[in-house]
């Protein structure tokens, strides 16, 4: 199991990432078997899984089969399902997220990984309670953990602009999710992930994960450890 260096969050190192962990799977393709929109922008993609073995929390690099460019993306699905499913959010000038929009039942993508060590160790699984940071699609490994650890003892706090970006969200307990939208006020809580936490301290034994956008986190963690959470707590995963 890989350790956590929290002093500072950091964007995915995937050349690193890529030569220490075993699932990794060089340069394969899959077949895709799906895609579901979820608004005009974001869309969930399933692909075969062809018995590829990952923990929740990991990472894959998609692209075009016959195309160099690929991009990185926290799996969606739960470690026991028997399909890979990642959550994208077409990018305006990203060449990947607009050709995998287009991707079709039957097409091949190119695969590389899993990899990644945003993870949860077994012990603390069962014992100890955790909250979920996101902004966006950073949400996704946090809907791999819950699909793959049903008896996780879990709350997911969830940034987004307007409530129609709360992708999937009848997929959790009304209880286990508080969704905050910053520019309208049909959330749960009007205003940022971090107003919410400046106004809702955490108990400082949790573990807090934190996966999105790197202001979110940066913010987040000066908030946390102003609130006297152990940096050993705090567990992060930068998207962009």
């Amino acid at each position: 199991m890989a350790s956590f260096s929290v002093q500072k969050p950091r964007k995915r190192n995937k050349e690193k990432a890529y030569n220490s962990v075993l699932n990794y799977q060089p340069h394969n393709t899959l077949k895709v078997l799906g895609r579901r929109d979820l608004t005009e922008s974001a869309y969930v993609l399933r692909l075969e899984r062809k018995n590829i073995k990952f923990m929740a929390g990991q990472h894959i690099s998609l692209g075009k089969e016959d195309d160099n460019d690929t991009r990185e993306y926290s799996l969606y699905s739960g470690e026991n399902d028997d399909y890979l499913e990642v959550l994208i959010k077409e990018v305006e000038d990203g060449l990947v997220s607009k050709h995998l929009k287009h991707s079709k039942a039957g097409d091949l993508v190119k695969f590389d990984g899993p990899v990644g060590y945003f993870l949860i160790n077994e012990e603390d699984r069962k014992l100890k309670k955790f909250l979920f940071i996101a902004s966006g699609t950073g949400i996704a490994p946090f809907h791999s953990f819950m699909r793959s650890y049903p008896d996780l003892d879990f709350k997911i706090l969830h940034g987004v602009r307007y409530k129609r970006e709360a992708y999937e969200r009848d997929d959790y307990h009304e209880d286990k999710i508080i969704l905050c939208t910053s520019r309208d006020e049909t959330g749960d809580y009007h205003g940022r992930v971090t107003d919410y936490l400046k106004e809702n301290p955490v108990d400082k034994n949790t573990q807090v994960y934190l996966c999105g956008n790197c202001e979110m986190i940066h913010d987040a963690y000066d908030i946390l450890l102003d609130q006297g959470l152990p940096a050993d707590n705090l567990h992060s995963e930068v998207y962009f």
